[in-house]
Protein backbone atom coordinates (compact mmCIF):
# COMPACT_ATOMS: atom_id res chain seq x y z
CA UNK A 1 0.00 0.00 0.00
CA UNK A 2 3.23 2.26 1.00
CA UNK A 3 4.20 1.60 -2.68
CA UNK A 4 0.76 2.65 -4.39
CA UNK A 5 0.56 6.05 -2.28
CA UNK A 6 3.55 7.46 -3.15
CA UNK A 7 3.23 5.72 -6.90
CA UNK A 8 -0.23 7.64 -7.68
CA UNK A 9 1.14 10.70 -5.98
CA UNK A 10 4.34 10.96 -7.98
CA UNK A 11 2.38 9.96 -11.26
CA UNK A 12 -0.19 12.62 -10.27
CA UNK A 13 2.15 15.31 -9.42
CA UNK A 14 4.29 14.84 -12.64
CA UNK A 15 0.81 14.94 -14.64
CA UNK A 16 0.51 18.59 -12.42
CA UNK A 17 3.76 19.80 -13.55
CA UNK A 18 4.15 18.60 -16.85
CA UNK A 19 0.57 21.37 -17.87
CA UNK A 20 -0.63 18.69 -20.28
CA UNK A 21 -3.11 17.55 -17.90
CA UNK A 22 -6.03 19.87 -16.59
CA UNK A 23 -4.12 19.95 -12.98
CA UNK A 24 -7.89 19.07 -11.20
CA UNK A 25 -8.55 16.36 -13.25
CA UNK A 26 -5.36 15.02 -12.13
CA UNK A 27 -5.52 15.51 -8.32
CA UNK A 28 -8.76 14.83 -8.23
CA UNK A 29 -8.31 11.11 -10.17
CA UNK A 30 -5.17 10.56 -8.06
CA UNK A 31 -7.73 10.87 -4.76
CA UNK A 32 -10.28 8.71 -6.22
CA UNK A 33 -7.59 6.31 -6.64
CA UNK A 34 -6.18 5.80 -2.93
CA UNK A 35 -9.73 6.02 -1.99
CA UNK A 36 -10.98 2.89 -4.28
CA UNK A 37 -8.38 0.83 -3.45
CA UNK A 38 -8.97 1.36 0.08
CA UNK A 39 -6.02 3.24 0.88
CA UNK A 40 -8.30 6.31 3.23
CA UNK A 41 -12.14 5.98 3.97
CA UNK A 42 -14.82 8.53 4.25
CA UNK A 43 -13.01 9.08 7.96
CA UNK A 44 -9.93 9.88 6.80
CA UNK A 45 -11.30 12.11 4.05
CA UNK A 46 -13.89 14.07 5.58
CA UNK A 47 -12.95 14.35 9.56
CA UNK A 48 -9.37 13.57 10.40
CA UNK A 49 -7.06 16.79 10.47
CA UNK A 50 -4.14 14.88 9.72
CA UNK A 51 -5.13 12.82 6.80
CA UNK A 52 -8.61 14.48 5.34
CA UNK A 53 -9.50 17.46 3.35
CA UNK A 54 -8.61 20.40 5.13
CA UNK A 55 -11.66 22.29 5.31
CA UNK A 56 -10.63 25.62 6.46
CA UNK A 57 -8.33 26.55 3.61
CA UNK A 58 -11.34 25.04 1.17
CA UNK A 59 -13.64 27.88 2.71
CA UNK A 60 -11.50 30.90 3.63
CA UNK A 61 -10.65 30.69 0.00
CA UNK A 62 -13.91 30.41 -1.22
CA UNK A 63 -15.24 33.23 1.36
CA UNK A 64 -12.56 35.17 -0.60
CA UNK A 65 -13.12 34.60 -3.92
CA UNK A 66 -16.73 35.99 -3.27
CA UNK A 67 -15.74 38.98 -1.54
CA UNK A 68 -13.69 39.58 -4.63
CA UNK A 69 -16.21 38.96 -6.53
CA UNK A 70 -18.67 41.18 -5.33
CA UNK A 71 -15.60 44.08 -4.88
CA UNK A 72 -14.65 43.49 -8.67
CA UNK A 73 -17.93 44.95 -9.95
CA UNK A 74 -17.05 48.37 -8.38
CA UNK A 75 -14.20 48.92 -10.28
CA UNK A 76 -11.92 50.08 -7.64
CA UNK A 77 -8.84 48.16 -9.24
CA UNK A 78 -9.09 49.78 -12.18
CA UNK A 79 -9.37 53.29 -10.41
CA UNK A 80 -6.17 52.69 -8.54
CA UNK A 81 -4.30 51.89 -12.00
CA UNK A 82 -4.90 54.59 -13.09
CA UNK A 83 -4.45 57.08 -10.28
CA UNK A 84 -1.13 55.61 -9.80
CA UNK A 85 -0.32 56.29 -13.54
CA UNK A 86 -1.45 59.92 -13.52
CA UNK A 87 0.41 60.46 -9.98
CA UNK A 88 3.75 59.17 -11.66
CA UNK A 89 3.26 62.18 -14.27
CA UNK A 90 2.89 59.52 -17.46
CA UNK A 91 6.80 58.42 -16.23
CA UNK A 92 6.66 54.87 -17.07
CA UNK A 93 9.98 54.04 -14.69
CA UNK A 94 7.23 55.71 -11.89
CA UNK A 95 4.17 54.23 -13.42
CA UNK A 96 5.93 50.78 -12.99
CA UNK A 97 7.17 51.37 -9.37
CA UNK A 98 3.47 52.93 -8.62
CA UNK A 99 1.73 49.86 -9.75
CA UNK A 100 4.55 47.21 -8.63
CA UNK A 101 3.56 48.73 -5.56
CA UNK A 102 -0.17 48.62 -6.00
CA UNK A 103 0.06 45.13 -6.66
CA UNK A 104 2.06 44.29 -3.57
CA UNK A 105 -0.57 45.64 -1.13
CA UNK A 106 -3.14 44.22 -2.88
CA UNK A 107 -2.09 40.36 -2.89
CA UNK A 108 -0.95 41.06 0.67
CA UNK A 109 -4.69 41.84 1.69
CA UNK A 110 -6.18 39.86 -1.67
CA UNK A 111 -4.99 36.41 -2.81
CA UNK A 112 -1.82 37.34 -5.59
CA UNK A 113 -3.62 35.57 -8.66
CA UNK A 114 -6.76 37.57 -8.49
CA UNK A 115 -4.57 40.88 -8.11
CA UNK A 116 -2.72 39.53 -11.17
CA UNK A 117 -6.35 39.37 -13.20
CA UNK A 118 -7.64 42.92 -12.12
CA UNK A 119 -4.27 44.96 -12.23
CA UNK A 120 -3.42 43.46 -15.66
CA UNK A 121 -5.62 45.09 -17.78
CA UNK A 122 -5.26 48.53 -16.72
CA UNK A 123 -1.53 47.91 -17.23
CA UNK A 124 -2.20 46.62 -20.86
CA UNK A 125 -4.35 50.12 -21.27
CA UNK A 126 -1.65 52.62 -19.74
CA UNK A 127 0.85 50.79 -22.55
CA UNK A 128 -1.26 51.04 -24.71
CA UNK A 129 -1.84 54.83 -24.58
CA UNK A 130 2.25 55.01 -24.10
CA UNK A 131 2.60 52.92 -27.09
CA UNK A 132 5.44 51.16 -25.04
CA UNK A 133 6.49 47.47 -24.75
CA UNK A 134 3.80 46.17 -21.54
CA UNK A 135 5.61 42.88 -20.75
CA UNK A 136 8.43 44.68 -18.28
CA UNK A 137 5.13 45.92 -16.65
CA UNK A 138 3.18 42.90 -16.46
CA UNK A 139 6.36 40.53 -15.38
CA UNK A 140 7.23 43.57 -12.47
CA UNK A 141 3.76 42.92 -11.22
CA UNK A 142 3.35 38.98 -11.26
CA UNK A 143 6.94 39.31 -9.06
CA UNK A 144 5.46 42.00 -6.94
CA UNK A 145 2.27 39.89 -5.87
CA UNK A 146 4.30 36.72 -5.20
CA UNK A 147 6.66 38.48 -3.23
CA UNK A 148 3.65 40.96 -1.60
CA UNK A 149 1.42 38.14 -0.93
CA UNK A 150 3.87 36.25 1.32
CA UNK A 151 3.61 38.93 3.62
CA UNK A 152 -0.06 37.72 4.78
CA UNK A 153 -2.09 34.60 5.74
CA UNK A 154 -4.45 35.19 2.83
CA UNK A 155 -1.67 36.78 0.32
CA UNK A 156 -1.09 33.40 -1.09
CA UNK A 157 -2.40 30.25 -0.96
CA UNK A 158 0.47 28.16 0.24
CA UNK A 159 0.32 30.75 3.73
CA UNK A 160 -3.25 29.53 4.15
CA UNK A 161 -2.10 25.61 3.92
CA UNK A 162 0.72 26.53 6.62
CA UNK A 163 -1.44 28.82 8.94
CA UNK A 164 -3.99 25.72 8.99
CA UNK A 165 -0.88 23.21 9.59
CA UNK A 166 0.72 25.01 11.95
CA UNK A 167 -1.67 26.88 13.81
CA UNK A 168 -0.41 29.95 12.86
CA UNK A 169 -2.67 33.15 12.86
CA UNK A 170 -2.99 36.32 10.82
CA UNK A 171 -1.09 38.46 12.99
CA UNK A 172 1.70 35.69 13.40
CA UNK A 173 2.70 36.10 9.75
CA UNK A 174 2.84 39.97 9.88
CA UNK A 175 5.19 40.00 12.55
CA UNK A 176 7.13 37.11 11.17
CA UNK A 177 6.95 37.64 7.64
CA UNK A 178 6.06 41.24 6.82
CA UNK A 179 9.23 42.84 8.26
CA UNK A 180 11.52 40.78 5.24
CA UNK A 181 9.20 41.16 2.85
CA UNK A 182 9.06 45.17 3.00
CA UNK A 183 12.85 44.58 2.90
CA UNK A 184 12.67 42.23 -0.17
CA UNK A 185 10.19 44.42 -2.23
CA UNK A 186 12.34 47.78 -1.47
CA UNK A 187 15.30 45.86 -2.88
CA UNK A 188 13.34 44.86 -6.35
CA UNK A 189 11.89 48.09 -6.57
CA UNK A 190 15.66 49.52 -6.27
CA UNK A 191 16.25 46.61 -9.12
CA UNK A 192 13.98 48.11 -11.83
CA UNK A 193 15.42 50.25 -13.47
CA UNK A 194 18.51 47.60 -14.32
CA UNK A 195 16.04 44.67 -14.43
CA UNK A 196 14.38 46.41 -16.84
CA UNK A 197 16.95 48.80 -18.34
CA UNK A 198 15.78 49.91 -22.20
CA UNK A 199 12.35 49.95 -21.15
CA UNK A 200 10.99 53.41 -20.52
CA UNK A 201 11.35 55.40 -23.62
CA UNK A 202 7.81 57.27 -24.28
CA UNK A 203 7.12 59.72 -26.94
CA UNK A 204 5.75 63.35 -24.91
CA UNK A 205 2.45 63.01 -26.68
CA UNK A 206 1.39 59.58 -25.33
CA UNK A 207 2.40 61.22 -22.06
CA UNK A 208 0.07 63.52 -22.36
CA UNK A 209 -3.02 61.00 -23.69
CA UNK A 210 -2.29 58.82 -20.15
CA UNK A 211 -2.90 61.81 -18.27
CA UNK A 212 -6.32 62.61 -19.92
CA UNK A 213 -7.53 59.49 -18.40
CA UNK A 214 -10.37 60.36 -15.75
CA UNK A 215 -9.98 57.65 -13.00
CA UNK A 216 -13.19 58.13 -11.24
CA UNK A 217 -14.94 57.47 -14.44
CA UNK A 218 -14.03 53.29 -13.79
CA UNK A 219 -15.87 53.34 -10.40
CA UNK A 220 -19.53 51.73 -11.74
CA UNK A 221 -20.94 51.44 -8.47
CA UNK A 222 -20.24 53.99 -5.86
CA UNK A 223 -22.79 52.82 -3.22
CA UNK A 224 -21.66 49.00 -3.33
CA UNK A 225 -17.95 50.43 -3.27
CA UNK A 226 -18.66 52.06 -0.16
CA UNK A 227 -20.46 48.57 1.31
CA UNK A 228 -17.51 46.23 0.28
CA UNK A 229 -14.81 48.63 1.69
CA UNK A 230 -16.62 48.62 5.19
CA UNK A 231 -16.82 44.78 4.94
CA UNK A 232 -13.90 44.30 3.64
CA UNK A 233 -12.34 46.58 6.81
CA UNK A 234 -14.44 44.38 9.54
CA UNK A 235 -12.82 40.97 7.23
CA UNK A 236 -8.99 42.08 8.06
CA UNK A 237 -10.08 43.35 11.33
CA UNK A 238 -11.73 39.97 12.47
CA UNK A 239 -8.78 38.11 10.98
CA UNK A 240 -6.25 40.60 13.41
CA UNK A 241 -8.49 39.90 16.10
CA UNK A 242 -8.49 35.76 15.30
CA UNK A 243 -6.89 35.39 18.86
CA UNK A 244 -8.80 37.23 21.00
CA UNK A 245 -12.24 36.45 19.05
CA UNK A 246 -11.39 33.15 19.09
CA UNK A 247 -13.39 33.07 15.12
CA UNK A 248 -11.60 31.26 12.23
CA UNK A 249 -10.71 33.41 9.55
CA UNK A 250 -12.61 30.61 8.02
CA UNK A 251 -15.58 31.50 9.02
CA UNK A 252 -15.03 35.07 8.95
CA UNK A 253 -14.61 35.19 4.94
CA UNK A 254 -17.84 33.06 4.72
CA UNK A 255 -19.15 35.37 6.96
CA UNK A 256 -18.15 38.63 5.65
CA UNK A 257 -19.01 37.10 2.18
CA UNK A 258 -22.57 36.13 2.88
CA UNK A 259 -22.69 39.73 4.38
CA UNK A 260 -21.72 41.50 0.82
CA UNK A 261 -24.30 38.93 -1.16
CA UNK A 262 -27.38 39.95 1.42
CA UNK A 263 -26.63 44.10 0.91
CA UNK A 264 -25.15 44.18 -2.88
CA UNK A 265 -28.05 42.43 -4.24
CA UNK A 266 -25.93 41.37 -6.86
CA UNK A 267 -27.54 38.50 -9.15
CA UNK A 268 -25.76 35.13 -8.23
CA UNK A 269 -24.42 35.35 -11.64
CA UNK A 270 -22.16 38.46 -10.34
CA UNK A 271 -20.85 36.36 -7.55
CA UNK A 272 -20.35 33.01 -8.11
CA UNK A 273 -19.00 32.64 -12.04
CA UNK A 274 -15.90 34.17 -11.00
CA UNK A 275 -15.09 32.02 -8.11
CA UNK A 276 -12.37 29.28 -9.27
CA UNK A 277 -14.09 25.91 -8.40
CA UNK A 278 -11.42 24.11 -10.00
CA UNK A 279 -9.19 25.33 -7.77
CA UNK A 280 -11.14 24.54 -4.84
CA UNK A 281 -11.67 20.79 -6.11
CA UNK A 282 -7.64 20.67 -6.86
CA UNK A 283 -7.02 21.56 -3.39
CA UNK A 284 -9.35 18.68 -2.09
CA UNK A 285 -7.91 16.14 -4.41
CA UNK A 286 -4.19 17.08 -3.39
CA UNK A 287 -5.37 16.84 0.12
CA UNK A 288 -6.20 13.06 -0.37
CA UNK A 289 -3.33 12.32 -1.70
CA UNK A 290 -1.01 13.58 1.03
CA UNK A 291 -3.29 12.37 3.51
CA UNK A 292 -2.81 8.57 2.15
CA UNK A 293 1.11 9.67 1.99
CA UNK A 294 0.59 10.56 5.85
CA UNK A 295 -1.50 7.10 6.87
CA UNK A 296 0.80 4.46 5.23
CA UNK A 297 3.98 6.25 6.79
CA UNK A 298 5.43 7.76 4.24
CA UNK A 299 5.63 12.04 5.34
CA UNK A 300 7.20 9.98 8.76
CA UNK A 301 10.01 8.46 7.14
CA UNK A 302 10.76 11.58 5.13
CA UNK A 303 10.85 13.89 7.99
CA UNK A 304 13.14 11.17 9.49
CA UNK A 305 15.70 11.34 6.82
CA UNK A 306 15.95 15.16 6.92
CA UNK A 307 16.83 15.07 10.87
CA UNK A 308 19.48 12.66 10.05
CA UNK A 309 20.39 14.87 7.09
CA UNK A 310 20.92 17.85 9.72
CA UNK A 311 21.72 15.65 12.74
CA UNK A 312 18.83 17.67 14.32
CA UNK A 313 20.71 20.78 14.21
CA UNK A 314 17.86 23.66 14.20
CA UNK A 315 20.10 26.16 11.77
CA UNK A 316 20.91 23.38 9.37
CA UNK A 317 16.96 22.26 9.24
CA UNK A 318 16.09 25.49 8.60
CA UNK A 319 18.77 26.57 5.83
CA UNK A 320 17.50 23.23 4.40
CA UNK A 321 13.63 23.48 4.39
CA UNK A 322 14.71 26.81 2.96
CA UNK A 323 17.09 26.15 0.01
CA UNK A 324 14.93 23.09 -1.00
CA UNK A 325 12.10 25.08 -1.23
CA UNK A 326 12.58 28.07 -3.13
CA UNK A 327 13.64 26.32 -6.05
CA UNK A 328 11.82 23.20 -6.14
CA UNK A 329 8.68 25.70 -6.09
CA UNK A 330 9.82 27.71 -9.15
CA UNK A 331 9.99 24.07 -10.98
CA UNK A 332 6.64 22.98 -9.80
CA UNK A 333 3.72 25.21 -8.83
CA UNK A 334 3.96 25.81 -4.97
CA UNK A 335 0.60 25.06 -3.98
CA UNK A 336 0.85 20.64 -4.20
CA UNK A 337 4.56 21.54 -2.84
CA UNK A 338 3.28 23.21 0.24
CA UNK A 339 0.89 20.31 0.89
CA UNK A 340 3.52 17.69 0.83
CA UNK A 341 6.03 19.42 2.82
CA UNK A 342 3.83 20.59 5.68
CA UNK A 343 3.26 17.47 7.42
CA UNK A 344 6.86 16.91 6.95
CA UNK A 345 7.95 19.95 8.60
CA UNK A 346 5.76 19.67 11.15
CA UNK A 347 7.52 16.10 12.00
CA UNK A 348 10.70 17.21 11.36
CA UNK A 349 10.06 19.77 13.81
CA UNK A 350 9.36 17.72 16.54
CA UNK A 351 12.55 16.07 16.14
CA UNK A 352 14.57 19.11 16.53
CA UNK A 353 17.48 18.93 19.16
CA UNK A 354 15.84 22.74 20.42
CA UNK A 355 12.80 22.84 19.48
CA UNK A 356 12.45 26.58 20.10
CA UNK A 357 13.52 26.93 17.29
CA UNK A 358 10.89 24.91 15.62
CA UNK A 359 8.78 27.84 14.53
CA UNK A 360 11.32 28.95 12.07
CA UNK A 361 10.82 26.40 9.97
CA UNK A 362 7.64 26.93 8.69
CA UNK A 363 8.64 30.59 7.92
CA UNK A 364 11.25 29.23 6.62
CA UNK A 365 9.04 26.99 4.38
CA UNK A 366 6.27 29.55 3.72
CA UNK A 367 9.68 32.31 2.50
CA UNK A 368 10.87 29.21 0.23
CA UNK A 369 7.51 28.53 -1.40
CA UNK A 370 6.05 31.98 -1.68
CA UNK A 371 9.45 33.92 -3.07
CA UNK A 372 10.42 30.67 -5.05
CA UNK A 373 7.44 30.83 -7.12
CA UNK A 374 9.17 33.69 -9.00
CA UNK A 375 11.81 31.31 -10.48
CA UNK A 376 9.82 30.53 -13.61
CA UNK A 377 6.96 30.87 -15.54
CA UNK A 378 5.36 28.30 -14.05
CA UNK A 379 6.20 28.39 -10.49
CA UNK A 380 2.88 30.05 -9.11
CA UNK A 381 -0.52 30.16 -10.38
CA UNK A 382 -0.09 34.18 -10.64
CA UNK A 383 2.59 33.54 -13.03
CA UNK A 384 0.61 31.31 -15.55
CA UNK A 385 -2.48 33.30 -15.31
CA UNK A 386 -0.43 36.70 -15.57
CA UNK A 387 1.21 34.59 -19.09
CA UNK A 388 -2.41 33.65 -20.48
CA UNK A 389 -2.74 37.98 -20.17
CA UNK A 390 0.11 38.29 -22.05
CA UNK A 391 -0.35 35.92 -24.63
CA UNK A 392 -4.16 36.85 -25.24
CA UNK A 393 -3.11 40.50 -25.56
CA UNK A 394 -0.34 39.74 -28.41
CA UNK A 395 2.58 40.27 -25.92
CA UNK A 396 3.44 36.71 -25.82
CA UNK A 397 6.39 35.99 -22.54
CA UNK A 398 7.84 33.46 -23.25
CA UNK A 399 9.37 30.84 -20.54
CA UNK A 400 12.66 31.56 -20.73
CA UNK A 401 12.24 35.29 -21.06
CA UNK A 402 10.47 35.23 -17.27
CA UNK A 403 12.93 33.37 -16.06
CA UNK A 404 16.13 35.07 -16.66
CA UNK A 405 14.56 38.09 -14.57
CA UNK A 406 12.58 35.83 -12.26
CA UNK A 407 16.31 33.76 -11.65
CA UNK A 408 17.52 37.03 -10.36
CA UNK A 409 14.77 37.96 -8.26
CA UNK A 410 14.38 34.81 -6.83
CA UNK A 411 18.06 34.90 -5.76
CA UNK A 412 17.97 37.77 -4.28
CA UNK A 413 14.66 37.17 -2.38
CA UNK A 414 16.08 34.33 -1.09
CA UNK A 415 19.42 35.32 -0.22
CA UNK A 416 17.97 37.95 2.35
CA UNK A 417 14.97 35.41 3.70
CA UNK A 418 18.06 33.23 4.63
CA UNK A 419 20.44 36.25 6.32
CA UNK A 420 16.52 37.08 8.02
CA UNK A 421 15.53 34.07 9.41
CA UNK A 422 19.34 33.55 10.54
CA UNK A 423 19.61 36.98 12.68
CA UNK A 424 16.35 36.64 14.02
CA UNK A 425 15.86 33.52 15.39
CA UNK A 426 19.27 32.20 15.82
CA UNK A 427 21.19 35.63 16.71
CA UNK A 428 18.22 37.47 18.32
CA UNK A 429 16.81 34.71 19.39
Amino acid sequence: MTVLAIAVFVIAYALIASDRVNKTLAALGGAAIVVAVGLLGSEDVFFSRETGIDWDVIFLLFGMMIIVSVLRQTGVFEYVAIWAAKRAGGSPLRIMILLVLVTAAASALLDNVTTVLLIAPVTLLVCDRLAINPVPFLMAEVFASNIGGASTLVGDPPNIIIASRAGLTFNDFLVHMLPIIVVILAVFVGLLPWLFRGSFDVRPERVADVMSLQEREAIRDPALLIKSGVVLMLVFAAFIGHSLLHIEPSLVALLGAGILILISRLDRRDYLDSVEWETLLFFAGLFVMVGALVKTGVIARLAESAVEVTGGNPLAAVMLVLGVSAPVSGIIDNIPYVATMTPIVSELASELSDPTHSGALWWALALGADLGGNLTAVGASANVVMLGIARRADHPISFWEFTRKGVVVTAMSVALSAVYLWVRYFVIG
